[in-house]
């Protein structure tokens, strides 16, 4: 895999993605206050990748306390930041080549458990290069959240990204495993360590959101095929929000394409004992003697 050519235009539109998203994810983060509105925040991120000449991967996850992931504002959410643990977990594509990033802002009082997730990601990062097990990876990452007197969220992972693949291989486990498999330069990934101080251990709840397309299909209903219609020239296959949809009740007809088999949901997932979580997630390219990490900030 020495061979690999990282100046060609897929790392390229990778490299612009992240570019993209770095400055995204701290202006956005600035956003995060009391008082102000999770649904406003989302909108301005998305609305500002598009300015900046990206497309959003995924809708804004904005995860609170407990939720640890695929949470987002519906098209009518009125919820504002209290005194939370906020993790704000965003993605950029340029052509379907994908940049993946995600920071907790602490409303709560308990930076310990946001320093936790950070410092994981560092030495994680550290760790990489050519030939390195994600295991490896995995230990260094519980390591660290261990030290605090914190547990990673073991069922959760980093992974690799594709081209229109918003979660394809390798995992990166956030703990030390046995099983895992070596990076190779030009593996493009996102790594991405949860640390909580409940057991560890995340479970689906009952909000959902969040879609992706499984397959085509015929649908009958007029509004379920005008969204199907949507999904597939605007979305492909990356998730896509309930409120993206411009056709009458979206909840109605994602309803029926769920019930044919055409898409799947996004269950909120949630730390089992509810307590709180702490995110922190980069994008790194493989490099001959490292990485490059894409979605730091500038």
């Amino acid at each position: 895999m020495s061979d690999v050519d990282l100046t060609s235009e897929q790392y390229e539109k990778c490299r612009e993605a992240g570019e993209i998203l770095a400055a995204v994810r701290d202006e956005a983060a600035e956003k995060v206050e009391v008082g102000v509105s999770h649904l406003e925040v989302a909108e301005w991120a998305e609305d500002r990748i598009r300015e900046l000449g990206g497309e959003p991967a995924f809708p804004v996850n904005i995860s609170i306390d407990e939720e640890a992931a695929h949470a987002t504002p519906s098209i009518d959410d009125d919820s504002t930041f209290g005194e939370d643990m906020v993790n704000l977990d965003i993605g950029v594509h340029v052509d379907g080549w994908l940049a993946d990033t995600a920071v907790t802002v602490d409303l709560s009082g308990h930076d310990e458990l946001a320093a936790a997730s950070a410092e994981a990601l560092d030495a994680a990062i550290e760790t990489v290069e050519p030939g390195v097990e994600t295991g490896e990876i995995g230990a260094a990452i519980e390591e660290v959240i261990d030290g605090y007197g914190f547990n990673p969220v073991v069922n959760l992972t980093g992974h690799g990204l594709g081209h229109w693949e918003q979660h394809t291989t390798p995992n990166i486990p956030n703990r030390e495993v046995s099983q895992s498999s070596a990076l190779e330069v030009g593996d493009v990934v996102a790594i991405e360590p949860f640390a909580t101080d409940g057991g560890g251990k995340v479970s689906e709840g009952q909000d959902e959101e969040i879609f992706a397309l499984d397959s085509e299909g015929s649908v009958r209903d007029r509004s379920a095929r005008q969204a199907l219609e949507q999904i597939v020239d605007d979305f492909k296959t990356l998730p896509f929000a309930t409120r993206w949809l411009d056709v009458s009740r979206p909840k109605m007809a994602l309803r029926r394409l769920k019930r044919q088999g055409i898409v799947h949901g996004y269950p909120v997932l949630k730390e089992e004992d509810g307590c709180l979580v702490s995110q922190k997630e980069h994008t790194v390219i493989v490099t001959e003697d490292g990485c490059e990490v894409t979605t730091r900030s500038r």
